[in-house]
C-alpha cells in the first residue's frame, strides 16, 4: 500500500513514522522550501508523551526538553511571586508521564524526522501539491515536481490553509478574531535567568502583559508572548522590545531567531474523509495556542489512522472521522474557554488544568469505569523472566494486543494471561505483583481486554 503524505509539521511526520513501521510505502511531501524554524508548538501534553514512547522518540524529547517553568511574576518592575502554570503532578502506575514537556516545536519535528529517516523515509522539501483526483481504486496526485503519483491513500496534513482540505471543497466552518491579535517570538533576554518563565506587567492590570519562557536545548533563548498594541503592524526586534519596555526596564532583547503574529482562530473542518483522501492536524482544525492543544490533537490524529490505514478496512476506517472530529470538537471548546477567561482576564492564557492534558480523550460509547474507547491505562508487572515491565511495553509496537486476567493465555501472539502472585498459566504471561493492572483495569478473574493499536481498548469482556 502507498501512502501519500501532505505536509511534513507534526501531524505529518507522526503519520510517516507510524506507516513507516507497518512496513507501507510512504512519502512525505512540504511546499515549503526549509524546515520551519521557531518554537511556536512548544507543549507536550502527557498523553502525546505517551505516543511518542510508543514510536520510540521520547527519549530524545525528554533528553532535549524540560518540564513546564515556574514563572516569576513581576509588577511594576518587582518581583512579588511565583507561581505554576499548572500543578506538578507525581508519576502513578496507570500515568508514567502526567505533566507536561516543553520542547520548541522546530525541534520536535526534528526528531521525528530522524525517526523518519532512519525507517528509510527522508522528508521532501520544494514539494507542493498541486491538484489530484480520486477513483475506487486511488488517488492520483499532481507534484510541483512535474511528477504524477499514484497512491492508495492521500493525508492532508498541510496546515490551516491546507490545499488539500480546499480542492475537496470541505468547509472549515468557525471564527477568526480580527480584535485580538498576539505577538509570538523566540528571542535572546539580556539580564534574564534562564532557569524561569517571566511575567511582566502593570499592577493595575496584572493579567495583560509580556510573557517570557525558556526554551530549553537552545542558546539561551525564550518565547516571547505579548499582545500587539493598536496600530502595530509588524513583528521585529524593535517591536517586541518597545512593548516590554513598557512593563520593565533594563531587561534587553537580542538574537531574534523567529517572529510571527497570531489571531485567536478556532475552526473545524466539516469532513475528515472524503474517500479515499483524509485531513489531519491543523488541516482539520485550527486551535488558539491556549491550553497548548494544537500540535497534540494532530499527532494524536495521526496516531489514530496510521493502524487504520494499514489495517485497509472501509468499516474500520469510518471510524477515524467519527472518532477524531469529536474530539476535535471537544478540544476546541476547551481552548475556546481558556481563551475567553483570558480576554475576560478572569485566567492568565499559560494556565493549564486537567482537561488540557488529553489523558482524558475516549471513543466510548458505553457507561463504565474502564470501557471500550477509553484510554489504555499503564502498570508495574513483572515478565516470566522475573524482569519487570510495564504493560506499556508489552503493548508497544504497530499491532493489538490482549490481556486475559486470571485466566490462561490462548497461544496466540501479543496475548498475556495477567497474573496475581503464586500463580502460573501457560503460555506467556505476567505477574500483577502489586495489583495495580488489576485495579487500573477494574478486572477481575476473567476479564478479557483487547488493546488497540492506537493504545485505547478495542475490547473488553467480563
Amino acid at each position: 500500500m502507498h501512502v501519500l503524505i501532505a505536509g511534513a509539521g507534526p501531524t505529518g511526520l507522526t503519520l510517516g513514522i507510524d506507516l513507516a513501521r507497518r512496513g507501507l510505502d510512504v512519502r512525505v511531501v512540504d511546499r515549503a522550501d526549509r524546515y520551519f524554524a521557531g518554537s511556536r508548538g512548544d507543549t507536550l501534553q502527557p498523553r502525546t508523551l505517551e505516543v511518542f514512547e510508543d514510536l520510540g522518540v521520547l527519549d530524545a524529547v525528554l533528553r532535549q526538553g524540560s518540564p513546564v517553568p515556574t514563572t516569576r511574576v513581576h509588577l511594576d518592575g518587582n518581583h512579588v511571586m511565583d507561581r505554576r502554570s499548572a500543578e506538578h503532578l507525581a508519576p502513578t502506575p496507570d500515568v508514567p508521564y502526567p505533566n507536561a514537556w516543553i520542547l520548541g516545536q522546530s525541534q520536535t519535528e526534528a526528531i521525528l524526522r530522524d525517526r523518519l529517516a532512519g525507517l528509510g523515509v527522508r522528508t521532501e522539501l520544494g514539494t507542493a501539491l498541486l491538484g489530484f483526483t480520486q477513483d475506487a481504486d486511488g488517488v492520483t496526485v499532481r507534484l510541483s515536481t512535474g511528477e504524477t503519483v499514484r497512491a492508495d491513500h492521500l493525508v492532508g496534513a498541510d496546515g490551516a490553509g491546507s490545499t488539500v482540505r480546499k480542492a475537496l471543497g470541505i468547509p472549515f466552518t468557525g471564527t477568526t478574531d480580527e480584535a485580538m491579535r498576539m505577538l509570538i517570538g523566540d528571542v535572546a533576554a539580556d539580564g534574564l535567568d534562564h532557569a524561569w518563565a517571566h511575567w511582566f506587567a502593570h499592577a493595575s492590570d496584572p493579567m495583560n502583559g509580556v510573557h517570557l519562557s525558556p526554551l530549553p536545548n537552545t542558546d539561551r533563548l525564550f518565547q516571547y508572548h505579548a499582545p500587539l498594541p493598536t496600530g502595530v503592524t509588524d513583528a521585529r526586534l524593535d517591536t517586541l522590545q518597545d512593548i516590554l519596555d513598557g512593563f520593565v526596564t533594563g531587561v534587553r532583547l537580542s538574537r531574534p531567531a523567529w517572529s510571527s503574529i497570531w489571531r485567536p482562530n478556532v475552526r473545524l473542518a466539516e469532513r475528515f474523509r472524503v474517500g479515499r483522501v483524509f485531513l489531519a492536524g491543523d488541516a482539520a482544525h485550527a486551535h488558539p495556542p491556549t491550553g497548548g492543544q494544537g500540535l497534540n490533537t494532530g499527532v494524536q490524529d495521526a496516531y489514530n489512522l496510521g493502524w487504520k490505514l494499514a489495517d485497509g478496512s472501509p468499516g474500520l476506517l469510518d471510524t477515524y472521522e467519527s472518532e477524531r472530529r469529536a474530539t476535535a470538537e471537544r478540544v476546541l471548546s476547551i481552548s475556546s474557554a481558556l481563551l475567553q477567561r483570558h480576554k475576560d482576564k478572569a485566567e492568565d492564557a499559560h494556565e493549564r488544568d486537567e482537561s488540557t492534558r488529553q489523558l482524558d480523550v475516549t471513543y466510548r460509547t458505553s457507561e463504565g469505569r474502564i470501557v471500550p474507547g477509553d484510554r489504555a491505562p499503564d502498570a508495574p508487572v513483572v515478565a516470566l523472566d522475573g524482569r519487570r515491565t510495564r504493560l506499556f511495553d508489552l503493548y508497544r509496537g504497530p499491532r493489538p494486543t490482549r490481556l486475559t486476567f486470571g485466566t490462561p493465555a490462548p497461544d496466540e501472539p501479543h496475548t498475556y494471561a495477567v497474573l496475581r502472585p503464586g500463580h502460573t498459566s501457560p503460555g506467556p504471561y505476567v505477574v500483577d505483583v502489586e495489583g495495580h493492572a488489576h485495579a487500573a483495569y477494574d478486572a477481575s478473574h476473567g476479564t478479557c481486554v483487547v488493546i488497540r493499536p492506537d493504545g485505547y481498548i478495542g475490547a473488553r469482556s467480563d
